[in-house]
């Protein structure tokens, strides 16, 4: 008996000594990793069942429909062209919100002119107007102006961004005032100025801004749904709404839905992916 717990006792010390020190972080790391993705691996693997398997709670295996359903998704339920309306619709939001970002900042920051701070202070306080705050008065103003069901509609309340000018604000800031004598001494005009040296000098912020831009757009869904009727001009969010009104024997068809959902998923992933180094320094900035 003394024996076996002596051999046990060596075992327990010998396989310590063999882990690594911090072998419980990375077990922990690995685990939170593994919980945090868990809901997009359900996804995934409910988006290649049939209606019937994704009904067995105990079924976690790939299904039997493969990619079915996602061909289902693009062909038969149009959601190609909800994916390309919503890529349009951040491609456009992303070009017009940086370029007037970037034009303010430059007002702000190179610029003197009466209650400079108060327009400022104006600016930031439209941070607490939101679109879904004011999306009365905003789809009013659609209906008079005619914009309904059009890309006008969809981009216009996204286009001034206060965050955006806030960002370009605290980064020209950055440069050094020498930088910019030079410039002027040299007789170098506002918008050669800007495009010559601020936006060069601001690559990584412009790369940042686009992609947290890019990734909200893509992620409406209430305006969208309000101010838009038509199907065929509708964005993806919504697009996934509609999968879900499609029925199968009166179960709704949770497989094709999760294969719009990855759909949806992918476009901002791969912006992500591209540009999370410019994103990951325009969060540094911001913590700062």
């Amino acid at each position: 008996m003394a024996t076996e717990t002596d051999t046990t006792t060596f075992d327990a010390g010998k396989l310590a000594h063999r882990l690594p020190d911090d072998a419980l972080l990375h077990g922990g790391i690995v685990f939170a990793i593994l919980l945090m993705a868990s809901p997009l691996l359900l996804a995934i693997i409910m988006s290649t069942q049939s209606t019937t398997e994704v009904y067995q709670v105990t079924n976690l295996g790939l299904g039997s429909k493969g990619l079915s359903n996602y061909s289902d998704a693009l062909v038969n339920y149009d959601f190609s062209t909800y994916m390309l309306n919503s890529f349009v619709m951040s491609v456009i939001v992303v070009v017009g919100k940086v370029t007037l970002s970037l034009f303010a900042a430059l007002a702000l920051v190179y610029y003197r002119f009466p209650y400079e701070r108060a327009v400022f202070m104006f600016i930031l306080l439209t941070l607490l107007l939101p679109v879904p705050v004011r999306i009365v008065p905003l789809f009013q103003l659609m209906a008079d102006l005619g914009w309904t069901n059009s890309l006008l509609a969809l981009t216009g309340p996204y286009i001034a961004s206060a965050t955006a000018v806030f960002l370009f604000r605290q980064q020209f800031m950055g440069i050094p005032a020498s930088l910019v004598e030079v410039a002027r001494l040299d007789g170098v005009g506002p918008l050669t100025f800007l495009f010559r040296v601020l936006i060069p000098m601001s690559r990584g912020m412009i790369a940042g801004v686009c992609v947290i831009t890019f990734i909200y757009t893509w992620n409406q869904f209430l305006w969208p749904l309000v101010v838009v009727t038509d199907k065929s001009s509708q964005v993806v969010q919504v697009g996934i709404r509609y999968l879900q009104g499609s029925a199968q024997a009166g179960l709704t068809q949770w497989g094709l839905i999760m294969a719009g959902a990855v759909l949806a998923l992918l476009p901002p992933l791969v912006v992500l992916i591209v540009l999370h180094r410019p994103l990951l320094r325009t969060l540094t900035i911001q913590q700062k």
